[in-house]
């Protein structure tokens, strides 16, 4: 399979995750698991946060909802995991990722230009996340791990489209798509520039 035409025809992402990750994942399972686990406890509280910045948006607020309870289900399945293990959460670490996309996104300027770049980098962070994944689910040899991250890659695939959804409910279409392709450019540079290591989800 053309891996890299995948990605880009199924969740638009200009370059495939480098296909080292997931044996150096597969080295450091309990350190994913703990990376994963707070990834899917920011996901929840980043949607919380804009329900509450943007609670006059019915539709927002609608949509979002139940992805909180989603992603919180989530961050209790992988500490489930964890447990099992005999392993603890541990410390939460730096996302490099994430905090490269929040330096992309617009500061000051218009309110609608704000919302769309918080939009979009929800959007991006789920996409990116989804295609890990795929490739755990995919690439490792255990195959209890391969249907549990199978799980979560089902679950998440459509949560990326929904932030663009709402930004296309609110926003001028035309705009939207001229950012996601800027956030798209840019999101495939940070990629190619972070050091490929096995503890992290991104």
């Amino acid at each position: 399979m053309d891996y890299s035409q995948d990605t880009k025809n199924i969740l638009g992402l200009q370059l495939p995750t480098d296909p080292r990750w997931v044996n150096l994942a597969e080295m450091s399972i309990e350190e994913i698991l703990t990376d994963h686990a707070f990834c899917e406890q920011k996901a929840a509280t980043s949607c919380i946060s804009l329900i509450q910045r943007y609670s006059s948006k019915e539709k927002l607020v609608t949509a979002l909802s139940p992805i909180v309870t989603e992603e919180w289900g989530h961050f209790r399945l992988v500490l489930a995991e964890l447990h099992k293990r005999n392993q603890k959460l541990g410390k939460q670490r730096k996302d490099e990722y994430v905090a490269a996309l929040i330096d992309f996104q617009q500061k000051g300027g218009d309110a609608e230009g704000r919302l769309l770049d918080q939009l979009l980098t929800m959007a991006l962070i789920e996409a990116r996340s989804c295609e890990r994944f795929k490739r755990l689910s995919e690439g490792l040899n255990d195959t209890y791990m391969q249907n549990f991250y199978r799980r979560f890659m089902e679950s998440e695939a459509g949560h990326y489209t929904i932030f663009i959804e709402l930004a296309e409910t609110y926003i001028d279409k035309d705009k939207v798509r001229k950012r996601w392709s800027e956030w798209l450019q840019y999101e495939a540079k940070i990629i190619s520039n972070l050091t490929v290591r096995g503890d992290r989800i991104h």
